[in-house]
């Protein structure tokens, strides 16, 4: 096999580390960084006052007072730009929400909802909001502290220092606004979309450990006692892999997860299975299990090829009509299912320092991820050259890539489009074209 066949979507080599939520939780919401900033902006403007304060109190003690009042009228110029950048700033925020929610808007009806998530993970977007309302929460700062006393022997504060923080605040929004607008327009544009998906997924994959040797699970035995859901009802995000690990080695247990993350649990679904003992206590387990609304990237391996099969369909539906964002789609495909094809599937280990399997998480299987990649989008292709052109292609490049046991899914779906083709295709030409493999699908 050339290097090229061995090399194809490799998967970064880490160290494995337990996976806490705590961090994505908080990229999840909107919230944390605009409230961390303005409360990080009023401690500066704390610092930035004392200065000022301390300031004054020099120059008072070595009598300069001409420099004093020099400083006094500079304050009483930068109130009048202060006050407008007060403004402008409200203006500004409401620009910028305005940007946010027809991007969005965009984005869900031409894509899929689902990647309205990227959306309120961009880094950029949280940072141009949270600077615009700390500069906003500072101008409002600074404005009380002027002092409304112009004689430099009694004056007690001239807000030098802040007046100079809120115009250095004021050039950081102007490069973050430039920076969002640039933002904003790349992921209105499905390539970058996709492409992100794709690196989501590539960061779960890197992040999974794999079995000592790349081998299997070992045996667990039968299950001692069972553990079920106590809570509401929803989507399984992610699991606290420290903290299960934890727990299972404080009682000398194995964990072994039952639902795989994404899957909707009800009140009573069994959880975790126990094996080698009796079941941790209730409060030992709580706040392992994050169950939302929706699935997230976090531990999920399966959601990247789900949001590529979402947008696929919708580009194939009469509505849309766009064969090469499918074809787009099917690339990014075909290079997680290249990233993960040599890769243990079906479940993964979760080690204790001394090298104890804690904790079992089940994932897909590879015929899973093959079906969910590929099973979808076939009805939606069969009338469209470009696609399924593009399919087999991929599905060809994957059959050199992975090993022999697992090329029995990708024949299958290969032999599957074949005959949906022969179905549809009215003559022997179109269904020749149709099935002749081509990577850009047609040019």
């Amino acid at each position: 096999m050339s290097d090229w066949m061995v090399t194809q979507g490799p998967i970064p080599r880490r160290r494995p580390r337990a996976l806490s939520p705590l961090r994505e939780h908080l990229r999840d919401t909107f919230w944390f960084a605009p409230t961390a900033a303005m409360v990080g902006v009023f401690v500066v403007w704390l610092a930035a006052q004392e200065l000022d304060a301390a300031l004054v109190r020099s120059l008072q003690d070595d009598g300069d007072y001409d420099t004093l009042a020099e400083l006094l009228r500079f304050a009483d110029d930068a109130k009048t730009v202060v006050s407008a950048v007060g403004s402008a700033m409200m203006t500004f925020i409401g620009v910028v929400f305005s940007i946010s929610l027809v991007a969005v808007q965009m984005a869900s009806g031409q894509f899929t909802p689902r990647v309205v998530r990227l959306f309120v993970r961009s880094r950029i977007t949280k940072a141009t909001f949270a600077v615009f309302l700390a500069t906003f929460v500072l101008t409002l700062l600074v404005l009380t502290s002027y002092d409304s006393n112009a004689d430099p022997r009694t004056a007690v504060s001239v807000p030098l220092v802040q007046s100079v923080l809120t115009l250095v605040m004021v050039a950081l929004s102007l490069l973050l606004f430039v920076m969002y607008v640039n933002a904003t327009l790349r992921l209105m544009r499905v390539s970058h979309v996709i492409a992100r998906i794709a690196a989501e997924s590539f960061r779960v994959a890197a992040l999974m450990p794999v079995p000592a040797g790349g081998g299997e699970v070992p045996g667990l035995g039968p299950a001692t006692a069972w553990v079920a859901h106590d809570g509401q009802a929803g989507v399984l995000r992610d699991v606290h892999v420290a903290r299960l690990v934890r727990v299972a080695r404080k009682h000398g247990v194995v964990l072994r997860l039952v639902p795989r993350i994404g899957d909707f649990l009800v009140p009573g679904t069994p959880v975790l299975a126990v094996h080698g003992g009796a079941a941790p206590s209730r409060r030992a387990l709580r706040y392992a299990l994050s169950v939302g609304v929706e699935r997230t990237f976090h531990q999920d391996l399966a959601f990247g090829l789900r949001q590529l099969s979402d947008i696929g369909l919708r580009a194939l539906s009469p509505a849309v009509n766009d064969p090469t964002t499918a074809v787009q789609a099917l690339d990014r495909v075909v290079q997680i299912l290249a990233t993960l094809s040599r890769r243990p599937l079906d479940a993964v280990p979760h080690r204790d320092r001394r090298g104890t399997v804690r904790l079992v998480q089940p994932v897909p299987g590879w015929t899973e991820l093959v079906d969910l990649g590929f099973a979808e989008v076939r009805a939606c292709a069969v009338g469209s050259p470009q696609v399924t052109r593009r399919r087999l292609a991929g599905l060809d490049d994957l059959l050199l890539l992975v090993p022999p046991e697992r090329r029995g899914p990708l024949l299958r779906h290969r032999e599957l489009l074949r005959q949906a083709v022969e179905r549809t295709a009215p003559t022997p030409a179109d269904r020749a074209f149709a099935l002749r493999p081509d990577r850009q699908g047609i040019g």
